[in-house]
């Protein structure tokens, strides 16, 4: 019953933890950038995007280059998201490792 106890021990560990990285993973900002700096997202840890920025210069484009800067821009904060939530769910269950558990990110 020993080792029960310690894998109980240890899944009550990783859930403390992972609330806590949770509550730092919401306070997370992160900025993708597109046309050299001409388009810039801001999303936070939830991925709700919270600023866009166009600069003046690239509004003469045509609409549909405009458009796909966006996604661009939106896409590079998104990767960065995923990035630095594998960081922090990493960081929340190092050393708690489950034989066989993949993390779903």
């Amino acid at each position: 019953m020993t080792d029960f106890n310690k894998i109980l021990d240890k899944a009550k560990e990783l859930e403390a933890k992972m609330k806590e990285s949770q509550e730092k993973i919401k306070n997370i900002k992160v900025e993708g950038v597109s046309g050299s700096n001409s388009v810039k997202v801001t999303l936070d840890g939830e991925g709700e995007m919270q600023k866009i920025e166009i600069s003046d210069e690239i509004l003469k484009e045509e609409k549909s280059i405009v458009e796909d800067l966006i996604v661009a821009a939106h896409n590079n904060a998104k990767a960065q998201l995923k990035s630095k939530t594998n960081e922090e769910i990493t960081k929340a269950a190092g050393g708690l490792g489950i034989p066989g558990f993949k993390w779903p990110l």
